[in-house]
């Protein structure tokens, strides 16, 4: 490996906007036939760097050589002619169009009479199955696959230009774990082929299942390049978020359980609380001050459980009880009256309001609460504001900046802020982590156990099963849309100890 050349070689790159240098000096070197992860908390510099290597913004200083050529990249069309060609995490195709025009858009086979379909699709066909996706048929609406498989479609009409290098921007974070092993074998087609990949992705164990170099970026600066199989995950975590291996032990150490009194009532009980098609009847209880971890599989029936919780679907039968008096729960409105707030996993499409400000969508939830005749006087407005972004290190620390400007992590920052401004009984988190950086999840996970201590009962869903078992006083566990189990967490719970118990779930049967 060590004697292999760098297709591209970027050294020194310096990239700056008014009043504010986003890459400082920065070296990057990709290698054919590996899979090479730019790493770094959002902020860092990643996406600006994948911009200047894609010619969409112009470096200030530096320089960049393809091939050992020095190149100049003026524009997209430049880097594409240089053999650079890249799928950023929203799958940027035409639903309209079939499966291979989308492949070969831009490089349609021509004949006499203008484009000949027939050669256009004979082509897309030859693409598609370098992919390994000869199972596809070119003619077939784009529409009628899945986003998992067009994310590999746009994968084959990268490669369409003979790429020297890819690059795939967070392409797994809509993916579930069988579509990223789809993807992973497909990448692993394309390394070995000679291409040079660049990956980035927020999933550490993904980051060293698939990659073999990382370079570290922190604060728009070069930090190190590295081998995947020699870094130590504490050690490339300290590097992203500048913190020692001591002080990060201290995130995640696992939290001392939270001891239920006896006679104290739940803040939170619901009794055979279900939804047909949804989630089976269940029965759970929420005490103040702890924190309940919902595990399982995708499509296990955390969501649903939660969003039955809030009011944000209606249940067709079950009782649900608020500090131990029976009320009704069947609207979003009734619950946030009630003290009950709920952060959707689908943070892009249900959490944020786009075209508002940081401000304006953390004051939402609150102000709907008081209604639109009984507005937040702005001493009060302003007070809550910093506050929250003070507390949860929202950044940049501009609340009039409009929060689809903000990077996932502190988007998610703001929904959590959002919630805590209404002062809730029972904070039901849905993902709260999925696809932010390891400072940002540290910070939100760290809130979670603050939130806990300050007597709040929260319900943490997460797929990742180890901040689950660090995070939670009680685990309920999933499976098939049916609760089946309660672990009390201590010293001998673990990630597999959820495994093992849907795992051996129905064996009895």
């Amino acid at each position: 490996m060590t004697d292999k050349q760098p297709i591209v070689v970027m050294k020194g790159i310096t990239i700056e906007f008014p009043g504010v240098k986003a890459l400082d000096g920065v070296n990057l070197r990709l290698f054919p036939g590996e899979v090479h992860a730019l790493m770094g908390e959002n902020g860092a510099g990643k996406s600006t760097m994948i911009k200047a290597l894609t010619g969409v913004y112009k470096i200030d200083a530096g320089s960049i050589t393809v091939d050992g050529k020095p190149t100049q990249l003026n524009g997209t069309l430049d880097a594409q002619n240089a053999g650079i060609a890249t799928v950023y995490q929203e799958v940027n195709l035409c639903t309209n169009l079939s499966i291979g025009e989308n492949v070969m858009l831009g490089h349609e086979k021509r004949g006499p009479f203008g484009i000949d379909w027939k050669k256009t699709h004979a082509e897309a066909r030859k693409h598609l199955a370098k992919m390994g996706l000869e199972h596809l048929d070119p003619r077939a609406p784009l529409s009628s696959i899945s986003i998992a498989m067009q994310q590999l479609v746009a994968i084959a009409r990268a490669m369409v230009i003979d790429a020297k290098v890819l690059i795939l921007d967070e392409p797994t974070s809509s993916l579930d774990a069988n579509e990223v092993q789809e993807l992973f074998a497909i990448m692993r087609k394309v390394r070995d082929s000679g291409v040079a990949i660049l990956f980035v992705s927020h999933f550490l164990d993904q980051i060293y299942e698939i990659t073999d170099r990382l370079t570290i970026l922190r604060n728009g600066q070069f930090i190190k390049e590295v081998m995947t199989k020699e870094t130590p995950r504490d050690e490339l975590i300290g590097m992203m978020i500048g913190k020692s291996a001591a002080e990060l032990s201290q995130i995640g150490a696992k939290k001392a359980r939270r001891e239920i009194k006896p006679g104290e009532k739940p803040v939170v009980t619901i009794k055979q609380l279900g939804r047909k098609g949804q989630i089976e009847p269940t029965d759970q209880d929420v005490y103040a001050g702890e924190v309940v971890g919902f595990a399982g599989l995708l499509g296990s029936g955390r969501t649903e459980l939660g969003r039955l919780m809030f009011g944000a679907d209606k249940p067709d039968h079950g009782e649900y009880l608020l500090n131990g008096k029976k009320v009704t729960i069947d609207s979003p409105y009734v619950a946030l009256k009630n003290g009950i707030a709920y952060s959707t996993e689908n943070r892009r499409d249900e959490g944020i309001v786009a075209d508002l400000t940081v401000r304006q969508n953390m004051l939402i939830a609150l102000q709907a609460i008081r209604g639109m005749f009984n507005p937040i006087p702005k001493k009060e407005a302003d007070e809550i504001v910093d506050k929250y972004m003070k507390e949860l290190n929202v950044r940049p620390p501009d609340p009039n900046k409009l929060i689809k400007n903000l990077s996932g992590g502190n988007q998610q920052k703001v929904l959590i802020a959002r919630w805590l401004a209404i002062h809730p009984k029972l904070l039901i988190l849905d993902e709260p982590t999925r696809g932010i950086d390891i400072g940002a999840k540290a910070e939100i996970q760290q809130k979670v156990l603050e939130l806990a201590a300050e007597g709040m009962g929260v319900v943490f869903i997460s797929s990742e099963l180890e901040e689950v078992v660090r995070l939670s006083d009680t685990i309920t566990v999933l499976k098939d849309h049916k609760k089946i189990a309660d672990i009390v967490n201590d010293d001998t719970v673990s990630q597999a100890t959820i495994v093992e118990t849907i795992a051996n779930s129905g064996k009895e049967a």
